[in-house]
């Protein structure tokens, strides 16, 4: 696809809903339906203010902290998982629990728990302060060591350089991740990997997507929210392969019209949590300005689903008797996948 002087837009394939945040959302509001309202939300179920702000117009009330939901409540913990320790916080404090942590985010906080119990030492690849990787940490926090940067890589200590594992955030940027190892296993040639990549899928899908058609735009815009990890990526997998400019945006009302100065071709994708009905209003705007040339870049399909968290089967009084209560480890939710490839 060559650059052309023509106003078109090359939409990504792979692009919004992951099976993860699917899960997560619709996790939420079957509770309210099932439950009845109020439902807590720890966190936000997935990073975007719209599904958000929808949720909570339906009900939902989100909280940073267990200690905030009253006692004799539902909690739902997000797609992001959390420690351990937070499942024993809510069961004291009363709670009934909802686990919609991903199951690929689950995967990882096993392998942490089973490496851990083996006696390795974790490297941890991923950015500090992000909620998976704070979940992950609290698996086995006394031998994980977080690896965020360059310089983490170059400085990290394990205390037995011939049993040390790494392990990853699943919304990193792959190539990001992979520089990151690379740099790991010159200082530890005995370092084990993870059985499979911990990288999702749909990080994986929608980068790959974005390398399609950055070297053929002029602006590439993403729809997604700055605290979502996996929508920065994109902004940065923009520019690294060849986009002229690239930029995150909430909505279609954050795009400034003096950005599309100069520029014929716009490449359009969006985050793995934000909805379609985001990235069509963007399409509207833009065709109100000229660019009605839509062209759709596929680069893979997605058939993956996940079965939802198992609580939402049981009766309010069944959540409450125990049964509902992940006591420690992994989250409780772990085999509510279907037809992961």
């Amino acid at each position: 696809m060559p650059r052309t002087n023509a106003r078109r837009v090359l939409l990504a394939g792979s692009r919004g809903f992951c099976a993860g945040v699917d899960r997560a959302v619709t996790a939420v509001e079957e509770a309210l339906e099932q439950y009845g309202a109020p439902i807590y939300v720890r966190k936000q179920i997935v990073h975007n203010k719209h599904v958000v702000q929808s949720l909570e117009k339906k009900g939902a009330v989100f909280v940073d902290e267990t200690e905030e939901v009253p006692a004799g409540e539902i909690v739902v913990f997000s797609a992001h998982g959390v420690a351990p320790s937070v499942h024993g916080e809510a069961k004291r404090s009363g709670l009934a629990i909802i686990d919609a942590t991903c199951p690929l985010v689950t995967k990882v906080h096993k392998e942490a728990v089973r490496f851990a119990e083996e006696g390795y030492g974790i490297l941890l690849v991923g950015h500090e302060g992000h909620e998976e990787v704070i979940g992950i940490m609290g698996e086995a926090p006394e031998r994980t060591s977080l690896v965020d940067n360059a310089h983490d890589a170059a400085t990290v200590r394990v205390p037995d350089g011939e049993r040390v594992v790494w392990l990853s955030q699943t919304t990193l940027s792959v190539d990001e991740a992979t520089a990151t190892v690379g740099r790991l296993k010159e200082r530890f040639p005995a370092l084990v990997s993870p059985p499979s990549d911990d990288i999702c899928y749909a990080t994986q899908n929608r980068q790959n997507a974005v390398k399609e058609i950055a070297p053929e735009s002029d602006l590439l815009i993403v729809v997604g929210s700055e605290n979502s990890s996996n929508s920065v990526r994109l902004v940065e997998v923009a520019r690294e392969y060849g986009a002229r400019a690239a930029c995150l945006v909430d909505s279609a009302s954050e795009i400034d019209e003096a950005w599309l100065k100069g520029v014929a071709t716009i490449g359009l994708t969006s985050g793995a949590s934000v909805p379609e009905v985001l990235v069509n209003d963007v399409l509207a705007w833009l065709a109100e300005r000229g660019w009605n040339d839509v062209q759709t870049v596929e680069t893979t399909t997605e058939t993956q689903r996940f079965g939802l968290p198992r609580e939402l089967a049981r009766t309010r009084e069944e959540l409450f008797g125990g049964s509902g209560v992940a006591e420690s480890g992994a989250p409780a939710s772990d085999d509510a996948v279907e037809g992961i490839s």
